[in-house]
């Protein structure tokens, strides 16, 4: 029975305990997307409890940009203060993750903002463009280049993220996704561009780096995606070379206002796990430690995030394991 401290090894990586520290987007890069002291400060704060760093969202091409300080995957500019982030990460002991997106319908950069279909999302009111075919190509080929420049900076593993109402989950749900072409549809068009991503990110880091897929499995209380499509995508995507599954929300967000509970996403989670033979991570306002054990030692999630909770205290997993160890 693993539990919360126990060694992970997930390809060729060990990750020390199943603690995750999630991507968060903190605003700390420059306006040119670049790493800065403080945003190196606030992860390498938080990095010596935990088993894994994923470094927040980071975007392919800057009209995909979710908000104006976000940090950039985008450019060879990028890679020398990328690479000095995670030095400083690896320098505490712990592997590190970058996410690599694109705000679609969400993006506040200059111009209309495209999308799968000509439909708002995230509340802004905005009617997107819809993207053309050899636009979808075009960032297909930016996922990979955002791969290339994430492994020669360092980083152990890339994130797609497919979650949070952002591009490949607007593809992904029937509720933003109204095309009528090979990528939109059944189940297999929605979902033909985020694995095309995926297998394009895998073919450029080759068998060196982990591939990480943040998969948004809700979209709301009867509506979207249904869990049965999701674990049929999930399964689709270990085979296109994802090596762990990070469950979170889908065009809900990543803290739906009408769940509170700890640990509100597990239960999507769990259901997911049943479907895949890779890592599970499991999401959703945890805070208490007995708690994200317990989760472990039920064999619910393979790994834990914990966001807010480190946000609040960079001590969180440090904490944590001294309070398991004396058994309170």
């Amino acid at each position: 029975m693993a539990k919360l401290f126990d060694p992970l090894r997930v390809g060729n990586l060990t990750l020390k305990n199943r603690i995750v520290m999630p991507p968060m987007a903190n605003d700390l890069a420059d306006a040119q997307g670049r790493v800065t002291d403080p945003l190196i400060a606030h992860y390498t704060r938080r990095a010596s409890g935990v088993g894994f760093v994923i470094v927040e969202h980071s975007y392919v091409t800057p009209q995909g940009k979710a908000s104006l300080r976000q940090l950039g995957v985008h450019d060879d500019a990028m890679i020398e203060g990328l690479t000095r982030l995670t030095e400083s990460i690896h320098a505490k002991g712990t592997p590190v993750c970058i996410q690599v997106n694109h705000a679609g319908s969400k993006a506040v950069s200059s111009g209309r903002p495209v999308a799968p279909s000509a439909v708002a999302a995230g509340g802004s009111g905005v009617i997107p463009r819809e993207l053309e075919r050899p636009e979808i190509r075009d960032l297909v080929r930016l996922y990979g280049e955002a791969a290339r420049r994430a492994q020669k900076a360092g980083f152990d593993a890339i994130e797609v993220h497919g979650a949070h109402g952002y591009l490949l989950n607007q593809f992904t749900s029937p509720l933003t996704n109204r095309r009528q072409d090979e990528y939109g549809g059944s189940l297999e068009g929605r979902t033909r561009f985020p694995l095309e991503a995926v297998a394009e990110v895998r073919r450029v880091v080759g068998s060196d780096s982990l591939v990480l897929y943040r998969l948004g499995a809700y979209d709301g209380e009867g509506r979207g995606v249904t869990m049965g499509e999701m674990q049929a995508f999930a399964g689709k995507l270990v085979r296109a070379g994802v090596n762990i599954v990070d469950v979170s929300g889908g065009l809900i967000g990543d803290a739906p206002a009408d769940m509170t509970e700890q640990g509100y996403f597990l239960p999507l989670a769990e259901k997911i796990k049943e479907a895949v033979d890779v890592p599970v991570i499991g999401v959703g306002g945890i805070t208490d430690p007995v708690f994200a054990d317990q989760a472990i030692r039920d064999g619910r999630v393979d790994l834990v995030a914990v966001g807010r909770a480190l946000l609040a205290d960079p001590d969180w997993a440090l904490s944590a394991a001294r309070s398991l160890i004396s058994g309170h």
